[in-house]
């Protein structure tokens, strides 16, 4: 379609060429000829231009719009100031060239350069306060591939918009057709998870089109994403988070979520647990809660396959996971081995 409304122009320029040459070139009996390869050549420098526009973001552009009528308008502000003054026309006019020009041309590249701090000309930043369900959320990589995010948002713990830009989806694809196949596997996941968060009520998913090209990580492309949108990281890698922390980003971790739903107990505290498997140390048996926490029972390796009454003794907390470590309370034969509801 765009070739053929190039086509299109280019014809319209060769016609109005040739017919702005029949009326104003008087030296040749070819005016017409000249007019119309005028014409052909304007509009292919004009095309020409605008192929090489495409790799402009519409907002630099929009940036720039705005710091070019903002310095034309100080400019004529100062034009006006002036001709108040006992000032010449000649004298006035030079200086109303000067000054359009040098105003225009920092207000400019001013906003270009600043067009991060421009919130009027980013999409979805909401300048009043908005309802819950129209809360953004900058989508991640791992988090995405990950997959528990489909199970929040359909629980309704996240809703609103899941914006999942044009980078991270860029990263999905690459890891999608890696030779690796565990990487593949990952990446092909990823995909099927954004399909799936698509069909949730409640949840919109966006891709927006910002690339950030001058920044070449993808984790700190979604950090300056998420300062100019003014809205946070849901994510579950770690180091993510900690560089977020220190850039005043807000992040949603999935895995802090986890933690924070994990079931509380206290030293003392009684429980009935299945032993499952033998542990690392002597005589200890393994169990784990509904939540997948691992408790160490001593005393219970010859229990494996049994239900059990235990007390929890501490509760270990480590960068891997929390752990229990419990002593069995000892039952009357018949019982020991019965499930517990």
């Amino acid at each position: 379609m765009i070739r053929l409304i190039r086509l299109f122009f280019l014809l319209l320029s060769a016609f109005c060429g040739y017919y702005l040459g029949s009326i104003f070139i008087d030296f040749s009996s070819q005016g017409e000829l000249y007019g119309m390869i005028g014409g052909l050549m304007f509009g292919a420098l004009f095309i020409l231009t605008e192929i090489r526009l495409r790799q402009v973001s519409l907002r630099n552009l929009s940036a720039g719009v705005f710091g070019l009528a903002f310095g034309f308008f100080v400019a004529w502000i100062l034009i006006r100031i002036l001709s108040l003054t006992q000032m010449d026309e000649s004298t006035l006019a030079v200086f109303q060239i000067v000054f359009t020009l040098v105003f225009c041309y920092m207000g400019m590249a001013i906003s270009i350069k600043g067009k991060d701090e421009f919130n009027l000309i980013i999409p979805y930043v909401r300048f009043a306060r908005q309802e819950e369900d129209d809360k953004l959320y900058l989508v991640d990589t791992s988090v995405i591939i990950d997959g528990r995010i489909t199970g929040v948002c359909e629980s309704g713990f996240v809703s609103g918009k899941l914006l999942v830009p044009r980078f991270v989806l860029h990263e999905l694809q690459t890891i999608a057709d890696s030779k690796d196949d565990a990487r593949r596997i990952r990446g092909r996941r990823g995909l099927d998870m954004l399909e799936k968060l698509r069909k949730i009520s409640g949840v919109e998913v966006i891709v927006h089109d910002e690339d950030l090209s001058q920044i070449k990580e993808v984790d700190a492309k979604l950090l300056r994403l998420a300062k100019m949108l003014g809205c946070c990281v849901l994510t579950n890698d770690f180091n993510l988070s900690k560089v977020a922390k220190i850039e005043g980003v807000t992040i949603l971790n999935i895995n802090n979520l986890a933690a924070a739903m994990r079931v509380v107990v206290s030293p003392g505290e009684e429980m009935h647990v299945y032993i499952r498997k033998e542990g690392k140390e002597k005589n200890q048996g393994v169990a784990f809660l509904d939540d997948g926490t691992m408790i160490v029972v001593d005393n219970a390796r010859k229990l494996i396959g049994k239900s059990v009454k235990v007390s929890v003794a501490s509760v270990l907390q480590t960068s891997a996971g929390r752990m229990i470590f419990a002593n069995l309370i000892e039952l009357p034969d018949n019982n020991r081995g019965a499930k517990v509801q």
